[in-house]
């Protein structure tokens, strides 16, 4: 049986060109992709732009690119891009419902970027986990916890819950529990603990520090020193509070006492033990 390969020639001649010219322009608007991405970063970097934005916007001109490149290509085989969209629109309630979950995730990324909780590079705790924001992209955000872990969270979830941004704001207060003993003088006591906190390393005068009495515990009287210093310094003016209340408390003979009980036994009781 003969095989008319002169069928096959002519629509190799009639096709080829065009996936050649298709495979060409894809490979184009990939590179361009890539081109448009890193330049729209690199401009927006080189003006100091805020960096969750900044991701953003580089990988929309990204997916931009392809995007258009994909339909031009559609156009060359005669695809009308308007019936194609429209079959698109049609798929997707389809798919919609199929995929809530990541279309939830997505419309909540959109609000993490319009709203800002928070950005990149701020402290924060989201569903009793707290970590630094390396992230924020259209379905997930990507923190690093203090131990240098990756937690990655559906936006879903960052979005619908409660978030604590500890780095929000310039500056924080310190609050350090203290208990001195009971025999120790109220005024004595709260000049001790003012003296030391007027000259921890890292506070900032105003709002100026404050020595708060609490309340009369179990075993010891409750004070509250507070220091505000800037946030960036949280940590190490949480140290010194803690080391200048104690050692103002021992320059001034006022001890910190352990946690105390007293028991007491009826006379029969005591009787009985004896015999």
């Amino acid at each position: 049986m003969d095989i008319d390969t002169s069928k096959y020639i002519d629509l190799l001649m009639e096709h080829g060109p065009k996936v050649l010219g298709v495979l060409l322009a894809l490979f184009v608007a990939f590179v361009l992709a890539g081109w448009a991405e890193r330049g729209v970063r690199a401009a927006l970097e080189k003006r100091n732009f805020d960096a969750t934005l900044t991701r953003f916007f580089a990988k929309f001109a990204r997916y931009l690119i392809l995007v258009g490149g994909v339909l031009g290509c559609l156009g060359v085989f005669g695809i009308q891009t308007a019936s194609f969209a429209a079959v698109l629109a049609a798929a997707g309630f389809a798919v919609g419902m199929a995929f809530q979950g990541t279309l939830g995730n997505f419309a909540a990324g959109i609000m993490l970027l319009v709203f800002r909780p928070f950005k990149v590079g701020d402290f924060v705790e989201v569903n009793d986990d707290t970590g630094i924001c390396e992230h924020i992209d259209l379905f997930t955000c990507e923190f690093r916890t203090l131990d240098n872990r990756k937690l990655i969270i559906p936006n879903g979830a960052v979005f619908g819950s409660t978030i604590t941004n500890y780095t929000g704001y310039d500056i924080r207060r310190v609050d350090i529990d203290v208990g001195a003993e009971y025999s120790a003088s109220i005024d004595a006591t709260r000049k001790a603990l003012e003296d030391s906190a007027a000259n921890i390393p890292g506070i900032i005068k105003d709002p100026a520090p404050q020595v708060f009495l609490k309340g009369l515990g179990g075993s010891s009287v409750d004070w509250q020193v507070r220091v505000w210093c800037m946030t960036g310094d949280y940590w190490d003016v949480w140290q010194a509070t803690v080391r200048a209340c104690k050692v103002s408390l021992d320059e001034a003979g006022i001890g910190i006492p352990f946690p105390q009980q007293d028991v007491h036994l009826d006379a029969s009781v005591i009787e009985a033990l004896s015999n």
